[in-house]
């Protein structure tokens, strides 16, 4: 994933560019019916994230890169943790982990029919395209729907387990906006509009659960569920504080999205071990690297 020039030292190998966000978590108590997790008891927990683009090049242009993302991790009163990454495509690119090094591969490639290639051999590379050509774009994190796309599997006080996966939709209205518009804004737009709008405002998200029906595809997040599924809206994500993040709160956390609380656990789909495997290994590295992305402060290390 690394760009031409070598990865930026000190920094996550992907998703690079980012910047850090506390909050905190308002659970309804809706979730206890489908989690015994404590998380969804109605109370408050609090919250450290982080919003972030997909891409390995720490001077991405924000303009320039398709997907967006937002990491978060929410704390219980017991110090158990639920960490999330989750990005704004509504699909992921690829059906397989497999399929998805084959992409960086290709993507990669001096070959000028690598690409073709790829696709012709993953045809499901097709619709995420479709996503990516045909969304609009907006000129704000806090317009953005952020989905887990990886399916897991919430287990009730009974012991019954319902296959779901999550979405934090905004509350902030979308208003799309033309890339050609958004360049003009300049390279790091991103991140001072949502410094600013938060300063101003705390921002809010609905954490909405989607429950599978039988049969539903949980090992393949290239396919999306149908859109008359159950939906449950479990509580509300509020960003009250943006931080940089060579000082912030996220810096040193790895959003692995396998450390999950007791109620909630993995299903069939193997993408979250892998990425679990992956965040390691960036986590290890970028932490070894510490000297060439150091703090200006003493404080921000979790």
């Amino acid at each position: 994933m690394a760009p031409a020039e070598g990865p930026a030292l000190g920094h996550r190998r992907n998703h690079t560019k980012g910047i850090c966000f506390s909050g905190t978590f308002d659970a309804n108590g809706n979730g206890s019916a489908l989690s015994k997790a404590q998380v969804f008891i109605r109370g408050q927990y609090p919250v450290i994230g982080r919003f972030n683009l997909a891409s390995p090049n720490l001077n991405a242009v924000d303009a320039m890169v398709r997907v967006r993302g937002l990491g978060i991790q929410i704390t219980q009163s017991d110090h158990q943790e639920w960490r999330s990454a989750m990005i704004d495509a509504p699909i992921f690119p690829v059906s397989t982990p497999q399929g998805f090094y084959e992409l960086q591969m290709a993507s990669g490639s001096k070959d000028p029919d690598a690409m073709k290639k790829f696709i012709g051999a993953h045809q499901e590379f097709l619709s995420f395209l479709g996503w990516a050509k045909s969304a609009p774009w907006t000129g704000s994190y806090a317009e953005q729907r952020y989905n887990s796309l990886d399916s897991f599997v919430f287990t009730d006080q009974s012991g019954a387990k319902h296959s779901i996966r999550w979405s934090l939709v905004p509350a902030a209205q979308t208003v799309p906006i033309s890339p050609d518009e958004l360049t003009k804004r300049g390279p790091d737009f991103l991140e001072k509009e949502i410094t600013e709008r938060v300063a101003a405002a705390p921002q809010r998200w609905s954490l909405v659960v989607t429950v599978a029906n039988p049969g539903d595809p949980t090992a393949d997040p290239n396919k999306a569920w149908p859109a008359d599924r159950q939906t449950v809206e479990v509580g509300t994500l509020t960003v009250q504080q943006i931080e940089a993040e060579q000082d912030g709160p996220c810096r040193d956390i790895n959003f692995d999205p396998t450390v999950l609380p007791n109620g909630i656990g993995t299903s069939d789909d193997p993408f979250p071990a892998v990425r679990s495997a992956a965040y390691s290994r960036s986590f290890n590295s970028r932490t070894a690297e510490e000297s060439h992305y150091p703090r200006t402060t003493t404080g921000g290390k979790q």
